[in-house]
């Protein structure tokens, strides 16, 4: 074939913008649940995302991720590939910590039929992840949201959680970094429903953690540090982040959930994943981890997400039962909700056609 006479195609590129409109008519939370069912069954395509890190000039940690995704669907297989790059020194120079690109691919050509900003979707599909498990997991009637960390992830986490938890009345916030927290209260003040809540920048961790319902941290911090006497009775704790909670707040909790056990516990850099290597914590299965004896005590890992969505596990059994979720985050959620806003930028012609 001469190459420089391919039969020319196309491709949809969607910008930040056109991603954000496409999903103004998308449920988000139900295609996290909708992946993560049929990930459950074994009706996806998982493989091992690959990990470029570096220093910047500046002395920052910087990282970039390829994680590839299928989902075998019963209207047909949709399949993609999610790149998302970082550095954790962005926040101070007034840009958000990730960015990247999410593909889908032509299942029979393989060629590429979409190209999105994969931040957006990111930092959704995840808060969608703590708003599924604040369906089934949180008390009754949850009244108060905790953020520790006032990044790009917790604007989303509000976005969402304030449209999808009607009962929350007020909203309290934590940064390390002045002035973080109050210019995070002052988006969720802009929000729809915004103005009805009470707003409050705590001064501490403990404090912000101390009367919440539902807590979420979205940190990058490497040591935990809430302690399971911080916590109220009740809450639940979407550890969103890899090492918030102690050792100790993990052992104690009446219920631990995760998404995909496998992908937790071979994470030596994840709080579960480590724990799991010392044998302080046991698989769902109650196994410890091949050639780990277990220590006296281990807790074990009580079910993953989607076995409580689809019904398999009951879920939280009292009020005062204290609940983590420790979620992995898979590329195949990046792909099935790029996967609908394709959909609909296609049906309402969002977005440009870029000849490949």
């Amino acid at each position: 074939m001469d190459f420089e006479r391919y039969p020319e195609s196309s491709f949809r590129y969607l910008t930040r913008a056109d991603v954000i409109e496409a999903t103004r008519r998308i449920d988000i939370v139900d295609a996290v649940a909708e992946a993560l069912v049929l990930h459950s069954e074994g009706r996806s395509v998982l493989p091992e995302e690959a990990y470029l890190g570096w220093t910047t000039s500046g002395g920052a940690a910087a990282r970039c991720l390829a994680m590839p995704g299928a989902l075998i669907r019963e209207s047909g297989p949709v399949i993609g590939l999610k790149t998302i790059n970082a550095s954790v020194a962005n926040p101070d120079r007034g840009i958000p910590r990730s960015q990247g690109f999410t593909l889908l691919l032509d299942v029979d050509t393989a060629r590429p039929v979409a190209l999105m900003e994969a931040a957006y979707i990111s930092a959704m599909r995840t808060a969608a992840v703590t708003a599924l498990a604040a369906r089934h997991l949180a008390v009754e009637v949850p009244r108060t949201l905790a953020l520790i960390g006032c990044g790009t992830l917790a604007q989303a986490h509000a976005t969402l959680l304030l449209a999808s938890v009607p009962t929350l009345g007020e909203v309290i916030a934590y940064d390390i970094t002045p002035g973080r927290a109050e210019s995070l209260l002052a988006f969720v003040a802009g929000l729809p429903g915004g103005e009805r809540l009470a707003l409050k920048a705590a001064a501490g961790p403990r404090e912000c953690v101390a009367d919440a319902d539902l807590v979420v941290p979205v940190t990058t911090v490497t040591e935990g540090y809430i302690e399971p006497d911080w916590l109220k009775a009740g809450a639940l704790i979407a550890h969103v982040s890899l090492d918030d909670l102690t050792q100790e707040a993990v052992s104690s909790a009446d219920l631990v959930v995760v998404d995909d056990w496998g992908l937790v516990s071979d994470d030596p850099r994840r709080l579960l994943g480590r724990m799991h290597r010392a044998g302080s914590l046991l698989g769902p299965d109650g196994l410890p981890r091949p050639g780990v004896t277990p220590l006296p005590g281990a807790r074990r890992v009580d079910a993953s997400l989607a076995d409580i969505v689809a019904g398999r596990h009951p879920g939280r059994r009292g009020q005062n039962d204290v609940i983590v979720t420790n979620p992995f985050g898979m590329s195949i959620l990046d792909v099935a909700v790029a996967d609908r806003v394709r959909a609909q930028a296609e049906a309402r012609d969002i977005g440009s056609l870029l000849s490949l």
